[in-house]
């Protein structure tokens, strides 16, 4: 693991970006969409859509449980609405009791809406030393989030396929944010001819870029296509945005996406 230490190694502009916890991006995406500022606290831009605002009605508008094999759940969402733990306002904790013991597929909750091409604003926050849930881009392709883990299967890795980058990670109990482009897998004749394709910034910091994805790691109950050819049958249908329940507290608050068609593979900005 890198200790916060290690960053005064690092050159003057990424310290900026990393104390500052936003940066102001000003370059463009492979779809000619100018990115928005990145980290804690950014602000909704235009064109985009609020998924959640920390608020009761929008989860039960925009969110529903997944279904999968492992499903132990009920509506309405047992995921609580709960103070924010550090600044004002509500958050919503994944700590639903149908995960408990790591359950993961249990009671994960997955937007309504499906999606295809996207750039994601996700904010969140481990509760506790330990505390595991997972961002998942077309409830396919998990972001991880897993405190004190540095490894290919930590915090900010493309699960599995690229090595965390845990340094910008601000620790228990306090706010981080995942700023996502995301292209979906191409198909022709319905066989995969371009992988799935991410940029990832971490409070602020671009720690993935045109990072390319294999596969559906987890099995059946991690998401859709998990179970088919042991997650490297990838279908061309489109997922929602899912957040894992594995029986943590990790909080979420200030969700939107904003939907892109980006015909080339890129999706750097």
């Amino acid at each position: 693991m890198m200790k916060r230490s290690t960053a005064l190694l690092l050159s003057f502009p990424v310290i900026v970006l990393w104390l500052g916890l936003a940066s102001c991006a000003t370059a463009q995406t492979g779809a000619g969409v100018q990115a928005t500022d990145v980290g804690v606290g950014v602000m909704t831009p235009d064109g985009a859509e609020v998924l959640f605002d920390g608020t009761r009605a929008m989860l039960d508008e925009n969110w529903t449980y997944w279904e999968g094999p492992r499903f132990a759940a009920e509506l309405p969402i047992k995921w609580e609405i709960v103070e924010d733990p550090h600044d004002a306002g509500t958050a919503v904790s994944s700590k639903d009791p149908a995960a408990a013991g790591g359950l993961y597929g249990a009671a994960d909750i997955v937007t309504k809406k499906k999606f295809r091409d996207f750039r994601l604003h996700v904010e969140f926050l481990v509760m506790e030393k330990g505390g595991n849930s997972g961002v998942y881009l077309q409830n396919r392709y998990e972001i991880q989030v897993l405190d004190g883990d540095s490894t290919k299967h930590g915090m900010a890795a493309v699960i599995n396929e690229a090595a965390s980058s845990y340094y910008p990670y601000n620790g228990t109990g306090q706010w981080n944010a995942y700023d996502i482009t995301f292209r979906a897998a191409r198909f022709v004749e319905g066989k995969r001819s371009e992988k799935a394709m991410v940029t990832l910034y971490f409070n602020g910091v671009k720690v993935q870029t045109n990072q390319p994805i294999n596969k559906v790691w987890g099995g059946p109950n991690s998401g859709i296509d998990g179970g088919n050819d042991k997650g490297f049958g990838i279908t061309d249908t489109p997922g929602g945005l899912k957040l894992q329940a594995e029986g943590h507290d990790v909080r979420y608050r200030n969700i939107w996406i904003q939907e892109l068609n980006l015909e080339t593979p890129d999706t750097d900005f």
